[in-house]
């Protein structure tokens, strides 16, 4: 048996659902106060009716003027929709009047109820979102009642091949475990004090994204940052080498780069890590693939006129489109949402190079979580796609001391290893390049000196003459 499957009006929620609600099944919302409830409800409707569906918005708990005008706010458009406006008005206060939803005594004969029957059966809806259920509880005599009342409600609902989205606070004071029981699936959107979060606690007749995954509200209404599952994502892609245009470098990696793989630069303080993986991007954009970096520290003008200065046009790369440099305020960004901009690139910009510069910035947008565990996923999704990943990883270490290849334990990340070194050679400060692991083929096991001109990247002959590179502090083994 298949079943149909429609939109929530939320891309990032509809992909945790595995491609978005199973129609004619209802659906609980549960939440504090605030936590999007009835955004979520806009989104909803306001899908319904892009597809030409008729929507209806039963409300319980604001008027519909005041909807109409929270949805216009947020730029979501439910001109079409029919509207059931149960709220109070002005005259409950000013008349000391009360009205009665689902009279205990007689269900079937209340007016309210009668009135959701006959426009249900009027305009016959394919969606119905109802604001909020937990109104109903305080008007019914008991439990027993109230759950007799809403399965009734739910079986009225869907034998007219309606989708239901229903709306609770549920709290520890006011349960809502019999919803949760009746509906075929349940939405929880949670507020903390760092951040908002969604999770799919149910949803009978498939699979979903279990977790808690990010969510804002903002201007533009609902936006969910899925938590990302890298053995989801599959591209077919050719494994082949990538030159990175210098004889010299691909001599030292046997050919270059492969597609599919991570590499990672590492090195101290200016000596070159994000000019040479910049290298990877100027050859990237002759073949006319599109690069994308994420500079965690550098701003766009910065980086544009550094290429520039060394022969690499990252101007007119940018103008043809192979190129885009985006820069990110760690602080600004969480992990998913930076997640979210990557997969922009990947999956509808086409990008095949992603270099983010440096792990060290983007550790500072982590917020707590595990750095070694997002990036992994990162590039593992990265990976799948085909595409080749490019990290900046900094060391502190200039000169001297311990041979540190990373600062924060992220080898194991990499298929290829290449690292920058600063020599002092006859009192004069010279630099090197080697590489320590390559997982795809053999490498060169020397290292050779690195330069960086204003005509671009120089990379000598093998080295072979010095010993104590790695200390930072060589010596010619022909001189005494």
């Amino acid at each position: 048996m298949t079943f149909k499957r429609i939109s929530t009006g939320v891309a990032g929620l509809d992909e945790i659902l595995s491609g978005g609600l199973i129609t004619q099944q209802a659906y609980l919302i549960r939440g504090q106060p605030g936590s999007g409830k009835t955004t979520l409800g806009f989104h909803f409707l306001n899908a319904g009716v892009s597809q030409g569906e008729i929507c209806l918005f039963i409300s319980f708990s604001e008027s519909e003027t005041r909807l109409r005008r929270n949805a216009k706010l947020i730029g979501v458009n439910i001109d079409k929709v029919e509207f059931l406006d149960f709220s109070p008005t002005e005259d409950f206060f000013t008349e000391d009047q009360s009205y009665d939803i689902f009279s205990p005594a007689e269900v079937e004969k209340a007016p309210i109820t009668q009135k959701i029957i006959d426009v249900i059966e009027q305009i016959k809806p394919q969606r119905v979102f109802l604001d909020a259920i937990t109104q109903f509880r305080f008007l019914a005599s008991d439990s027993f009642q109230f759950r007799k009342q809403i399965q009734s409600f739910l079986r009225f609902i869907i034998a007219r091949e309606i989708t239901l989205l229903l709306t609770s606070e549920g709290s520890n004071r006011n349960p809502d475990d019999d919803l949760q029981f009746m509906s075929d699936g349940v939405i929880e959107l949670e507020i903390t004090p760092e951040r908002r979060n969604i999770r799919v606690a149910k949803f009978r007749g498939s699979g979903f994204f279990g977790g808690y995954h990010e969510l804002q509200l903002t201007s533009s209404g609902m936006i969910i940052f899925p938590s990302l599952v890298p053995e989801t994502h599959q591209r077919e892609f050719k494994l082949e080498v990538i030159s990175s245009g210098i004889p010299e470098v691909d001599e030292l990696l046997h050919g270059g780069i492969e597609r599919g793989t991570t590499t990672i630069i590492s090195g101290p303080s200016g000596v070159g890590k994000s000019t040479f993986g910049m290298q990877f991007m100027k050859e990237a954009a002759g073949r006319g693939e599109r690069s994308v970096l994420y500079a965690f520290e550098e701003g766009v003008d910065t980086i544009i006129a550094r290429c520039e200065a060394v022969n690499l046009p990252a101007h007119v790369m940018i103008d043809r489109g192979t190129l885009s440099i985006v820069k990110i305020e760690p602080l600004d960004y969480t992990p998913n949402q930076f997640v979210h901009l990557v997969r922009t690139e990947v999956e509808e910009n086409n990008a095949k190079i992603v270099m983010i510069d440096s792990t060290s910035g983007y550790k500072l947008s982590m917020q707590g979580e595990d750095l070694v565990r997002q990036l992994h996923s990162l590039c593992q999704y990265l990976k799948n796609m085909g595409i080749t990943v490019i990290l900046v990883n900094e060391t502190h270490i200039v000169a001297g001391g311990e041979f540190k290849v990373t600062e924060v334990g992220l080898s194991y990340l990499a298929d290829n290893l290449i690292f920058l070194r600063y020599l002092e050679l006859d009192g004069e400060l010279r630099k090197a390049i080697g590489v320590l692991k390559k997982r795809v083929s053999n490498f060169e096991h020397t290292l050779r000196e690195f330069k960086i001109t204003k005509y671009g990247i120089k990379v000598g002959e093998p080295l072979t003459k010095l010993r104590g590179i790695l200390s930072g502090i060589p010596r010619w083994i022909d001189k005494q």
